[in-house]
């Protein structure tokens, strides 16, 4: 157990460092570039924290395992709702722009319910796949031509560097946040494995944990270096690409019948803890969002880990 342990100690410490300097590279990029924090939170830094679900789908399903593919990014999302938004608003409250409710919400609103469509019937297949990759195809043109630059991105710390080094930055810090990630991944599996938790429980839990650490440790980033849009813009763009770039790879890869519990169990606390991020958004448009809500939605996360070991304990016996 120690090297698995030492692998979990090496991962985190190599992701914050990473996130760090990732987030000051995403805002240099966004300055020099002429586009606004929210775009590069919603794109680039959504694509690249996003990264390690994808890479853990592809293996997965090719490994013959596709539900644990399907639970990573059911997981993922309902863990950077619950957890990662949670502990971001918890650390520092997050101001909310009317943009992100008219232009990004309804996107994530639609990703998932075509991914509850998806997954209704118990089979994915690769028409499933299909539909949720033309949906993301529109939702990148979308975004990209609704982007307009807000002179308010520049309140922040942003680095003073050329376009030039911030790419060669934003590439390079996203290289060690996957590593970092994938080494944390993987020592925590070990360690689960050798407690006796189920590989089912291990997706939805240590590897969804593990691969929205980069989500956790670049909104908090994000949050503290005042450029909150990437903080948020963050959470809603990695949501809407476990959707619509993680959850197709085991539709197109390895299509199949899925695990009852994703659609019964899982898919619904998606639901309703995206249903109550809009909600959110759509109450505090013109406001923050503070840490009461940061505190329930935290403790929700908390509570549905609980129920998995409930019902861990009761396959179990």
């Amino acid at each position: 157990m120690l090297v698995p342990s030492l692998t979990v100690l090496l991962g985190f410490l190599g992701l914050l460092w990473s996130a760090d300097r990732f987030v000051g590279a995403a805002a240099a990029t966004a300055w020099r570039a002429g586009m606004s924090t929210l775009l590069v939170g919603m794109t680039i830094v959504s694509i690249g924290t996003s990264a390690p679900e994808i890479v853990v789908s592809i293996m997965a399903s090719l490994d013959g395992v596709p539900d644990l593919a399907t639970g990573n990014a059911l997981g993922s999302n309902i863990a950077n709702i619950g957890l990662v938004l949670g502990i971001t608003a918890l650390v520092v409250p997050i101001p909310v722009h009317f943009s992100i409710v008219r232009k990004e919400l309804p996107l994530l609103l639609g990703a998932t319910g075509l991914a509850g469509y998806a997954l209704a019937n118990g089979h994915l297949d690769r028409w499933d796949g299909l539909l949720l990759v033309v949906l993301l195809v529109f939702s990148l043109w979308w975004l990209f031509r609704a982007d307009a630059p807000d002179p308010a991105d520049g309140e922040g710390e942003i680095p003073d560097m050329r376009l030039a080094r911030a790419l060669l930055w934003l590439v390079a810090t996203l290289a060690i946040m996957v590593a970092s990630s994938r080494a944390l991944v993987w020592g925590a599996s070990e360690l689960a494995r050798g407690l006796g938790i189920s590989e089912l429980v291990i997706g939805l839990t240590v590897v969804a944990i593990g691969t929205s650490l980069p989500e956790l440790a670049a909104c908090v980033a994000s949050a503290l270096k005042r450029h909150h849009d990437l903080a948020i813009g963050n959470v809603i763009g990695s949501n809407l690409f476990n959707m619509l770039a993680v959850l197709p790879v085991p539709a197109l890869l390895q299509p199949g019948i899925t695990d009852p519990a994703a659609a019964g169990r899982d898919y619904p606390v998606m639901l309703l803890l995206t249903l109550a991020l809009g909600m959110l958004l759509l109450w505090q448009r013109r406001g923050r969002v503070t840490r009461l809500p940061g505190a329930l939605l935290t403790l929700t996360y908390l509570a549905y880990l609980a129920w998995l070991g409930g019902a861990q304990t009761l396959v179990a016996t």
